[in-house]
């Protein structure tokens, strides 16, 4: 179909602005919030200011992998999604669409070229890559200088703890210590989630911390289920119809005073083996690279031949991708604002996948397996909800 891609805004109308918002009700004296809640100057916001109700407590429930688009049409399957479905908005997620940028840019309120999380994989040393969720390759627990590079701004939960706010992360235990979490949720007191029906009984215990209060919770079922079925089948409905039922039990177990918010990192598309590229299958895609990072719907390549690179690529994937050289992506927005500090880690050519086509290597056989995949600027990947339940 060949849509126009979905140019991110890193302000009102994107991820990377809504706790700004809720910032801007908690802390609505502080000049600094106002001023950061603001629309961005670049991108293309897809919907105006964010009106975030008024209160003292808010929960915010990210959905991993939640796109506007594919919820809007499986809305039959999630009765109370559909319930406040019409009164949410239509956001953007980050380029690339993918949850540790998505994330960082939403805890921090800035563009990946400003905190540095660039992509699933990117290049943050010299011949060193890293996965950004797992932190295979990154800086381990010993290099704690190292670690410190990637905290190149302050997170909202930092923020408001400061200015004496309620804050908590609740996930599952093994992220308690990772480096995604020390960066992204650098501020929040840390909350082993609950298995099962206690769960949304623990968020609401814990909404109900000190004066003012902000409770984030991570979801991953849907994303979880939707990289190995992909969408459209009874195992991601499947999946689908629980978090419903969890979000709709968690509104009835919180306080009536408090506002639940549900967005999504990323949306996806379903990858067939017809639309497949193997970068190790065809020699003209190898020439000349030092390394290739990202992942299949979104290639961060390194290369001392930039402009040859792309020309190869472009020529060869035609249609099928938008390939750009990085000054060519930094003119476009799609990283925002990028810092000196950040440069080096995005690709010298960066390649987004139209479509449903998907770029793999066979560095990584695990993406051999996917079906859903993210990361592109295609309408259903880059476009998310937020969906605001106020209460009473």
């Amino acid at each position: 179909m060949n849509e126009d891609p979905v140019l991110p805004a890193y302000g009102a109308g994107g991820l990377a602005g809504v706790l700004g918002a809720v910032a801007a009700r908690l802390l609505p004296d502080d000049d600094v919030v106002a001023r950061t809640a603001l629309p961005s100057a670049t991108g293309q916001p897809v919907t105006s200011q964010v009106e975030i109700p008024v209160a003292r407590r808010y929960v915010v429930v990210l959905v991993d992998g939640l796109g506007w688009y594919p919820l809007q049409n499986a809305l039959a399957d999630a009765p109370y999604l559909a319930g406040i479905f019409g009164d949410g908005y239509r956001l953007t997620s980050t380029v690339p669409s993918t949850t540790a940028t998505a994330i960082t840019s939403f805890t921090t309120g800035a563009a990946p070229g400003e905190h540095g999380m660039v992509g699933y994989r990117f290049r943050w040393a010299a011949n060193r890559g890293m996965n950004a969720l797992t932190w295979d390759g990154g800086p381990t627990s010993a290099e704690q200088s190292k670690i410190a590079e990637f905290s190149l701004v302050k997170t909202w939960f930092q923020r408001l703890a400061a200015a004496g706010v309620s804050v908590y992360d609740i996930a599952r235990g093994k992220f308690a210590d990772s480096g995604l979490t020390r960066v992204a949720f650098a501020g929040a007191e840390f909350v082993v989630e609950a298995h099962g029906a206690p769960r949304a009984d623990q968020v609401a215990e814990i909404s109900r911390s000190g004066e003012t209060n902000l409770t984030y919770v991570y979801e991953r079922a849907l994303d979880h289920t939707g990289h190995p079925y992909g969408l459209n089948t009874p195992q991601w409905r499947q999946a689908l119809i629980r978090t419903d039922a969890y979000l709709e039990r968690l509104r009835a177990t919180l306080d009536a005073d408090t506002v639940l918010l549900v967005t999504g990192d990323h949306g996806m598309v379903d990858v067939g083996s017809q639309s497949r590229v193997v970068i190790e299958d065809e020699s003209r895609l190898g020439c000349h690279l030092n390394m290739v990072e990202g992942e299949a719907r979104f290639r961060h390549l390194y290369t001392d031949h930039p402009r040859e690179v792309a020309a190869r690529w472009a020529a060869f994937l035609g249609s099928r991708a938008w390939v750009c050289r990085c000054e060519e992506a930094m003119e476009l927005g799609w990283f925002g604002t990028v810092s000196t500090a950040v440069r080096h880690r995005i690709g010298d050519v960066v390649v987004a996948l139209r479509d449903d086509w998907a770029v793999l290597t066979r560095s990584w056989p695990g993406e051999m397996r996917l079906v859903g995949m993210h990361g592109s600027l295609t309408p259903a990947e880059m476009c998310i909800p937020l969906l605001i339940d106020k209460g009473d």
